[in-house]
């Protein structure tokens, strides 16, 4: 009997409806408050190389461009361990080939360089995004039961219009160019990620254990189910 119960259950929700995205399309993270988000991956530079006139004028630089904002700005670090086991094999496969018996073992040094580096530390890569937000007329303040009922279920879904999707994204879009106009004085470069690498982003930061094993495919190959309210 209990296995007959649990036959006939519901399947359990989807992760998704526990996620604040709404949708991504045209290059925008869409909420389900109705706020949307613009995401920037941004270069770095090696600060303990500058000199200290340098160092002063970045920090100068920087400050006086957090005081120029009139709007909150998310700084985020992804760290991933470096994963260039494609790489060694492509080495292996490389040295096998090899003729010159010289060559395959400076191949075959290298290659066991590599793999001793890794197993000594653990070597990180980073990277560095920005998240520009809009959200259009400020809301007011939710009582303590709305707050306690978004904690506890699903994010309620707030539908855009495409005329005010294109309000909002005009207004996103002035930020993204403030904002980038900003990191380029600090002297760093920053990209606006489309709407296929946002996907990635966001799907790569949920799934990181399957991310090697399990691509994804391109946006324009996905079929998206559509949200009910």
């Amino acid at each position: 009997m209990k296995n007959k119960k649990l036959a006939g259950s519901k399947p359990s929700q989807s992760t998704q409806k526990f996620l604040d995205i709404a949708e991504i399309r045209d290059d925008v993270v869409v909420l389900k408050d109705g706020s949307i988000r613009a995401v920037l991956l941004v270069s770095s530079i090696n600060f303990a190389l500058k000199g200290t006139d340098e160092q002063n004028a970045i920090i100068q630089a920087y400050i006086s461009f957090l005081n120029s904002l009139n709007f909150p700005l998310q700084i985020v670090i992804q760290s991933r361990n470096l994963n260039i086991d494609k790489y060694l094999t492509k080495l292996g496969d490389l040295g096998k080939e090899q003729t010159n018996d010289l060559l395959r073992m400076q191949i075959a040094e290298y290659r066991s360089f590599l793999t001793e580096l890794l197993d000594i530390g653990q070597i990180m890569t980073k990277k560095f995004y920005a998240v520009v937000p809009f959200s259009g007329v400020k809301r007011d303040k939710k009582k303590f039961y709305e707050q306690l009922l978004d904690t506890f279920s699903p994010a309620r879904i707030v539908t855009l219009s495409r005329k005010r999707f294109a309000q909002y994204k005009d207004e996103l879009d002035k930020r993204v160019d403030f904002v980038a106009s900003g990191f380029s004085s600090i002297g760093l470069a920053a990209v606006r990620l489309d709407t296929q690498s946002l996907i990635e982003l966001y799907y790569n930061s949920y799934n990181p254990e399957i991310i090697e094993a399990q691509k994804m495919v391109d946006v324009n190959q996905l079929r998206l189910e559509e949200i009910n309210q």
